[in-house]
């Protein structure tokens, strides 16, 4: 199985592979389908082996919407229904194909307790999704849009998916503002700032650093 080349799960034994291997089933996804629908999680647990997911909120009264998670290989869902048992209200959109380990959240469960080792592993996720969640909402209060923007772009420019492509690849400027809390026409204005600048080169599919010194010394200044 794929999901053996995760880096998270390389230090896990025989038992719990097999365990994993017997009661995982592997889904695709593309597009136009779903990766699973409001019930699923209450029942499932899902592991990302590729693609690009987002877990968001909208206002439907006011037509806004913010991105909590950008979803790609090694992350999981959905961690919360995973510990309290109780169905989690986001909403999910697939931005690109891929797939995912599907296991029983009951298993998952047991495996927390019954293997300390994938306990911590899953511990170790919360926890950073917690991080993420409590830094998205310092940023939205504390910086303005280009600081959002550039901190977004220094932060993910590095992270790579499974076919070795930014995470931020293939994007357009509207999932870009869903990421950091704002709306398309603002980031058109931020790129085009910064491509003047000459900090960056961005098309529709790729964010490409010119001044990588440059980008890393303005964020540095915001932290």
């Amino acid at each position: 199985m794929s999901w053996l080349q995760l880096d998270a799960f390389g230090v896990m034994g025989e038992q719990l592979q097999r365990e994993l291997e017997t009661h995982g089933t592997i889904i695709e996804f593309d597009r136009k389908g779903v990766v699973f629908d409001y019930d699923d999680t209450l029942q499932y647990f899902f592991i990302f082996l590729s693609g690009k997911v987002k877990v968001f909120q909208m206002s439907l009264t006011h037509a806004k919407e913010q991105t909590i998670y950008l979803m790609s290989r090694g992350d999981m869902f959905d961690t919360v229904a995973l510990l309290d048992g109780q169905a989690h209200e986001v909403m999910v959109e697939i931005l690109e194909a891929g797939s995912a380990l599907r296991l029983p959240i009951g298993k998952v469960r047991e495996w927390m307790y019954d293997y300390p080792i994938f306990g911590e592993i899953i511990l170790k996720y919360v926890a950073h999704q917690l991080r993420h969640v409590e830094e998205l909402a310092s940023d939205l209060t504390l910086l303005d849009t280009q600081e959002r923007l550039l901190k977004l772009i220094v932060q993910n420019i590095e992270r790579k998916d499974a076919h070795g492509h930014g995470i931020l690849d293939g994007l357009s400027h509207t999932e870009l503002a869903n990421l950091i809390g704002t709306v398309r026409h603002v980031v058109d204005r931020h790129m085009k700032k910064l491509r003047e600048e000459g900090v960056l080169e961005s098309t529709r599919k790729k964010i490409t650093l010119k001044n990588h010194e440059q980008l890393l010394e303005r964020v540095k200044n915001l932290l």
